[in-house]
């Protein structure tokens, strides 16, 4: 029940305060990717894929939507899995976790061939997320698990 309460305020405050924020660059750091992260450490993989689907689907119902319906949900729910099997010790899953999300969502996008969705524009929009998401991501990851060692480790 708390997942599912930090999940939906991740998201309420990523799309009414961060994404309106006018950072240099035109890149905002992606909390609900951070708040997933966090709650599949702590949970599990099938857990994390779980909050990732139902928090991926509700970013992608949600005004504004700049992508097809499921594309996020698709790409939240890969990342709470692999966040949740853990890919070494918790700062390297959440690297590999905050490089991936972009990456294939951008594959994603290209497959299903959505406009916009170009080599040029990756290279202009993925570093800035992703720098801007791994200076957020201390404070959020410490936020939802509260100092708790994730489930898998060691």
């Amino acid at each position: 029940m708390i997942a599912v309460l930090v999940v939906l305020a991740t998201v309420l405050v990523q799309l009414t305060l961060v994404n309106r924020l006018p950072l240099p660059a035109g890149g905002v750091p992606d909390l609900v990717l951070l708040a997933v992260v966090g709650v599949a450490m702590l949970r599990g993989p099938v857990a994390g894929a779980v909050i990732g689907f139902c928090s991926g689907l509700l970013v992608d119902v949600v005004p504004p939507v700049a992508h097809v319906a499921g594309e996020y949900a698709f790409v939240l729910t890969v990342v709470g899995f692999l966040a949740g099997r853990g890919l070494g010790g918790v700062v390297s899953t959440v690297m590999a976790c905050v490089l991936v999300a972009p990456l294939l969502a951008a594959a994603v996008g290209g497959l299903i061939g959505e406009e916009g969705v170009t080599l040029e524009a990756l290279v202009a929009r993925a570093p800035v997320t992703v720098m801007y998401t791994l200076v957020a991501a201390p404070v959020v990851i410490w936020a939802v698990t509260r100092g708790k060692q994730p489930r898998y480790a060691a």
